[in-house]
């Protein structure tokens, strides 16, 4: 190590992400865990909040509630699902949404500033609870074999095809959207996190401890740019939540059009 240099920069990794218990002695209660129960709360007081003196005009909060639960109904489920029927589907795709979303912006929020889903059990956990439901309506509507027929039997494909096409449209339509959900969420979480744990703890060592004012500027400069990557981040993270509810509701529709 040279002279004039105290520290060494540990960079940050996936040990960054290694919570530990809130409360000692209790394993399971760490950070993630704390940030999922606030949004629940958060979610449910809103939500409540806005309705339970549901008047023909409206509060401030009435109004947000209506605005966040129409932004929902409308941009996501009627339009992606597309039938009579995207109604009844409404309350989850809902649920879903915010609480990805809080979670997500949860990293942003000081005293917080962590991605629930950053941790790849979370991601898997909304990514299966999907894939359960759409899998589900699609078999009662359908039932077993007519829902498979649905998912692998493309409309308009030889018979000769169907043995390559098969095993092919089971694997993307079955197994594999769960994985694409789970990851494009998790991942976009880590790395966005990770990004800011580079600048600004980058930052803070080339200011307090490079012994050097030139080193020491720039890394002024990158705490500069670690404000720009969280606005970026935040943009990001509200994205993310919209993705990955668009396409829950886009795979509900498409179990239970009656087109392939």
């Amino acid at each position: 190590m040279s002279a004039g240099v105290p520290t060494e920069f540990i960079p940050p990794g996936p040990q960054s992400f290694d919570t530990p218990p809130i409360i000692d002695g209790v394993d399971w209660f760490t950070k993630p865990v704390l940030i999922a129960a606030l949004s629940v709360v958060v979610i449910i007081w809103f939500y409540w909040g806005a309705s339970r003196k549901a008047a023909v005009v409206p509060s401030k909060l009435q109004f947000a509630g209506e605005l966040g639960y129409n932004f929902v109904r409308n941009s996501m489920a009627r339009d992606a699902i597309g039938s009579q029927e995207y109604m009844k589907y409404v309350p989850y795709l809902c649920g879903l949404f915010y609480f990805i979303l809080l979670n997500n912006v949860a990293a942003t929020i000081p005293l917080l500033q962590f991605p629930t889903f950053s941790h790849i059990g979370w991601a898997y956990v909304a990514a299966v609870m999907s894939w359960v439901i759409y899998n589900f309506v699609g078999i009662k509507k359908k039932g077993l074999w007519g829902y498979f027929k649905h998912q692998t039997m493309p409309a308009g494909v030889p018979i000769w095809l169907m043995p390559l096409m098969i095993p092919i449209e089971f694997i993307s339509n079955i197994l594999v959207r769960p994985i694409s959900l789970s990851l494009r969420l998790f991942a976009n979480m880590f790395a966005g996190h990770i990004l800011l744990l580079v600048f600004v703890t980058g930052g803070e060592y080339m200011v307090l401890h490079s012994g050097s004012i030139a080193i020491g500027g720039v890394g002024i400069i990158t705490w500069l740019m670690a404000l720009a990557i969280g606005g970026l981040e935040l943009f990001v993270q509200c994205i993310q939540a919209y993705i990955f509810v668009v396409l829950t509701a886009q795979y509900i529709g498409s179990a239970i059009s009656d087109e392939h």
